[in-house]
């Protein structure tokens, strides 16, 4: 049987953007299966009083040298945005869109938008970036724009939210491993024992 990690995650988490660069390596070393689960973390930190660390002047210094590091550690680019914050809801449910109605294309999706927002970086808040940045990959933008105002897809995104709640979560990236927990893509040598083992 294939081990899965269920991946919750958000682009405007620059955490979530690190662990998104290391999961499908940590997938095919252990043959295990990712199943993308896009939530929206303001929607999470509203359920669970929990806030950006940003939010802590200190700590938001330290976690911008931190997650540099770790950047450097896994040997990826990482640039701050300076339009960080980001309304990601739009982003977010691009991707439970895609996962619902074009999943061939949510890879590719994901790859766009985490190198947009991190890496170059730039303003997806802006409907006019995204519509640039999307298209520039390929992608229609008058049909993503349909797609997210799509209901079925809006509800999607809300549950994944709130069964990311009822299982635990408080903040992004999460990833689950049968009912095992794990925070923050500072864990992911955890997660990888998990689905190794």
């Amino acid at each position: 049987m294939t081990r899965t990690v269920e991946y919750f995650f958000d682009f405007g988490s620059p955490t979530s953007y690190l662990a998104w660069t290391q999961l499908p390596k940590i997938a095919a070393e252990t043959g295990a299966e990712i199943v993308w689960r896009p939530m929206l973390l303001g929607g999470v930190f509203k359920a669970t009083g929990n806030a950006s660390p940003v939010t802590v002047p200190a700590k938001g210094r330290w976690m911008n040298g931190d997650i540099a590091r770790w950047a450097k550690r896994y040997g990826v680019p990482f640039r701050f945005n300076p339009h960080f914050p980001i309304n990601t809801l739009t982003l977010m449910r691009g991707a439970a869109g895609l996962q619902m109605r074009q999943p061939d294309d949510l890879m590719r999706y994901l790859e766009v938008v985490h190198r947009a927002m991190w890496e170059l970086p730039v303003n997806l808040g802006d409907p006019a970036v995204l519509a640039d940045t999307l298209a520039a990959a390929g992608f229609d933008a008058d049909a993503f724009m349909a797609l997210v105002a799509d209901p079925e897809v809006k509800a999607r995104l809300v549950a994944n939210t709130e069964e990311a709640v009822a299982r635990g979560a408080f903040g992004a990236p999460t990833f689950f491993v049968g009912e095992a927990m794990f925070f923050g893509q500072d864990r992911l040598d955890f997660v990888r024992e998990a689905l190794a083992g």
